[in-house]
């Protein structure tokens, strides 16, 4: 029997399903099916489906039962994959034990379960954990078809943000001169580099930067990425005027970097700025703080403004995609 579904590339798959997984629209009641290159995901209200997916109706068998967390708890349990790792966020420890007593006794594949014990501290961007199962934060993710390694007691990384890399990466063309100013373990700069793109990442964390390297020979792409740790504003004047597109996706602070991306930008160039903001007024405060650094140097012309995600009660984590012409 047909049934509604989203199809995809086979290397989006996973991303795809954790998307529609955290809107709760995944039909748990059918299997997701591989065909011709395609990924049949079902969902239970195809109306609901963001417009950036296909939806098709598809014939998928019905899935054998399999025991998942909520079958085993009486609360509804909220969690994230990584790799092998399942994140969890539970203030309450009596619940988060519960909870990760569930994942390890459910059928999900999942070597350590992570409790976030902490926001995002200090200019390296790392979180505590409180670990309540297994005994390693490293993992390797896999995201429209790079693999990242990652250990997440040392780095900052978010599976969250794989649909918006994608879009972004998505329009990076061979040749171009990628600069990504915070660049992480590399979620932008190694599929820049995969496009055939010349790619820069700097970041101020060490441990970020040993992982960038490798992931780039992991992906087969060392000889297209450039890793530097450090300081942005004290390595940029190296790469005074080489950059077509930059990344600054550090949306707390971001505009404190703005003078060094303007100093980095090409005659002809594109900033994918990310901001948090308040819901009133998303992207007037980073519209404004590019313009009053770029100009009169560069035209400045904002060619998207779209939201990311909610990030809190009545704040927005936005980009806004602005071209810079000299």
């Amino acid at each position: 029997m047909s049934v509604p579904c989203v199809r995809v590339e086979r290397e989006a798959g996973e991303q795809t399903r954790q998307a529609l997984a955290e809107l709760e629209l995944v039909d748990e009641t059918h299997e997701i099916e591989f065909e011709d290159g395609w990924l049949y995901i079902p969902v239970t209200d195809p109306d609901a489906v963001p417009d950036e997916y296909e939806v098709v109706g598809w014939s998928v068998s019905e899935r054998e039962t399999q025991t998942v967390p909520a079958d085993l708890v009486e609360f509804d349990p909220s969690y994230e994959r990584l790799g092998e790792v399942v994140i969890i966020d539970e203030d309450d420890p009596d619940r988060a034990r519960v909870l990760a007593d569930a994942i390890v006794d459910s059928d999900i594949p999942a070597e350590t379960v992570l409790n976030r014990a902490s926001k995002i501290l200090g200019t390296e961007r790392v979180r505590e954990w409180e670990v309540l199962a297994g005994d390693s934060t490293e993992t390797v993710h896999r995201e429209y078809g790079s693999e990242f390694a990652v250990d997440l007691a040392e780095v900052y990384f978010s599976p969250r943000l794989a649909t918006e890399r994608h879009r972004v990466v998505d329009q990076i063309g061979a040749g171009e001169q990628v600069f990504d100013m915070f660049a992480g373990v590399g979620p932008f700069v190694i599929p820049a580099a995969n496009r055939g793109a010349t790619a820069v990442g700097v970041d101020i964390n060490p441990t970020a930067i040993e992982y960038l390297r490798e992931n780039a020979r992991r992906n087969g792409v060392a000889d297209n990425v450039i890793a530097i740790d450090g300081d942005v504003r004290e390595v940029a004047e190296e790469y005074s005027g080489w950059a077509d597109r930059l990344l600054m996706n550090l949306p707390h602070s971001a505009d404190e970097f703005l003078d060094t991306a303007v100093a980095l930008a090409s005659d002809d160039a594109v900033i994918h700025y990310y901001d948090i903001q308040h819901e009133d007024d998303p992207y007037g405060p980073g519209e404004r703080a590019i313009r009053e650094a770029a100009e009169p140097e560069y035209d400045v012309s904002v060619r998207t403004r779209h939201t990311v995600r909610s990030y809190a009660p009545h704040e927005l984590n936005i980009v806004l995609d602005v071209h810079l012409s000299r």
